[in-house]
C-alpha cells in the first residue's frame, strides 16, 4: 500500500471516529472492511498523534471475564485538524459585538444563524414527512453534508426517543466560548422536528460528541393508572368551610 492510499485510510478511521464513536476496531474493520490488524494499526497512529483517545463509560452489570473492548473517540485537537482555521478570527469579531453591543447582541446574531439554519433544513426534513424519527433521519443526512458527522442513534429499542449525535462541529471552538450559539441551534432542531428537543451533550462543553434527545413518542399510561387518576378527578372535592 502506497504512503497516499495509507494516508487516505487512516483519515477515513478518523473521520468514522468522529462521526461513529465510541467505537471499538472490531467495528471499524467491519465498516470499512479491513482487518483488525490493519485498524490496529491505524489507531495505534492516531493515538501516538493525539487525535482519538480511549472513551471509557460508566460500566453497568457484571462485567464479563476477558479483556475488555476498547472504544474510541476524536479529541478536539481532531477536531481542530478538520478545518477549523477560522476559529480566532471569529472569536474575536463575536468579542467586539459582545463589546459593542453586549449580550443581547450574542442572542440576535445567533438567533439569525438559527433561521439560516431552518431555512436551509426545512424542504429536506419536511420532504421526510411528520414522523419525528424520519424528520431526525433526514436533518442528520443534511448535517453531515456539511460537515457535522451526525448520526441518529436509538434510545433503548427507540420506540419513544432517539438522539441526534454530532461528531463535529465546524462552530465547535467559537461556541465554547458564546453558548449561545448551542442554545440557539437546539431551539432550531426543536422547530425542525416539530417536538420539544433536550441537548444532553456538546462538543463545545468538552464532551465528545453533541448529543441532542429526540422524543417520538409518549410512553402510554398503565390502565390502572389511567383508571387511578380517573377516579381522582371524579372524585367530588370538599369545599372550603363544609363539615
Amino acid at each position: 500500500m502506497s504512503q497516499v492510499d495509507d494516508d487516505s485510510t487512516r483519515s477515513r478511521v478518523l473521520d468514522l471516529i468522529a462521526e461513529k464513536g465510541p467505537v471499538s476496531a472490531a467495528q471499524l474493520a467491519k465498516v470499512l472492511n479491513l482487518t483488525p490488524a490493519a485498524v490496529r494499526r491505524h489507531l495505534t497512529a492516531l493515538e501516538q498523534s493525539g487525535e482519538i483517545e480511549v472513551h471509557n463509560p460508566a460500566v453497568s452489570g457484571k462485567r464479563r471475564r476477558g479483556r475488555p473492548a476498547r472504544f474510541y473517540v476524536a479529541t478536539a485537537q481532531a477536531h481542530t485538524s478538520f478545518g477549523e482555521g477560522y476559529s480566532e478570527l471569529a472569536n474575536r469579531a463575536l468579542s467586539y459585538l459582545s463589546q459593542v453591543g453586549g449580550d443581547k447582541a450574542i442572542d440576535s446574531f445567533a438567533a439569525s444563524r438559527g433561521r439560516d439554519l431552518e431555512r436551509r433544513y426545512m424542504p429536506v426534513v419536511e420532504a421526510a414527512g411528520k414522523d419525528p424519527a424520519d424528520r431526525a433521519r433526514a436533518l442528520a443526512d443534511a448535517l453531515t453534508l456539511d460537515g457535522y458527522a451526525a448520526t441518529v442513534r436509538a434510545v433503548g429499542d427507540g420506540t419513544y426517543a432517539v438522539q441526534l449525535c454530532q461528531g463535529h462541529c465546524p462552530v465547535r471552538d467559537v461556541a465554547g466560548h458564546f453558548q449561545a450559539l448551542c442554545d440557539a441551534e437546539t431551539r432550531t432542531f426543536a422547530r425542525l422536528l416539530g417536538v420539544p428537543v433536550q441537548r444532553l451533550a456538546t462538543l463545545a462543553g468538552g464532551e465528545h460528541v453533541c448529543t441532542t434527545h429526540v422524543p417520538i413518542a409518549m410512553p402510554t399510561l398503565r390502565k390502572r393508572a389511567v383508571r387511578a387518576a380517573d377516579q381522582r378527578s371524579r372524585k367530588p372535592q370538599r369545599m372550603e368551610g363544609n363539615r
